[in-house]
């Protein structure tokens, strides 16, 4: 196994324990492979810090474009749309308007002069 990961130091776990509203728990277990010795506290401050990123980004990504029923399925087609949805989402965070994402994307569609006001960050 140590051929595979030759800068292998370390194997985490982290377990999460969830609390359903109809009173029931579920646990999953997750397994990381690091390159450095960690303390118990900065594994776990690494864990959350990556799934906080992720969880949040996904959210966006989902709630702002409907990624996840994106169907394109062609290998290029499909980075070049993340790629692109991701770009969107960070000019649209730069404006300084107080309205969410969706709303942002919503006025860019409506009004032209929100929409270069986004694209050239000259916000609000």
């Amino acid at each position: 196994m140590r051929d595979a990961w030759p800068g292998l130091k370390a194997i985490g776990m982290a377990v999460r324990v969830s609390r359903k509203p109809d009173g029931t728990t579920t646990c999953d277990a997750r397994y990381y492979i690091t390159s450095r010795f960690l303390s118990g506290k900065r594994f776990a401050d690494a864990v959350r810090g990556h799934w906080g990123i992720e969880n949040s980004l996904h959210w966006v990504l989902d709630v702002s474009f409907n990624e996840d029923q994106s169907r394109t399925r062609k290998r290029f087609a499909a980075s070049n749309l993340s790629w692109l949805r991701r770009f969107a989402i960070s000019l649209l965070k730069r404006h300084s308007s107080k309205h969410s994402i969706v709303g942002k994307s919503r006025i860019c569609g409506w009004d032209d002069d929100f929409l270069m006001q986004v694209l050239t960050n000259k916000g609000g």
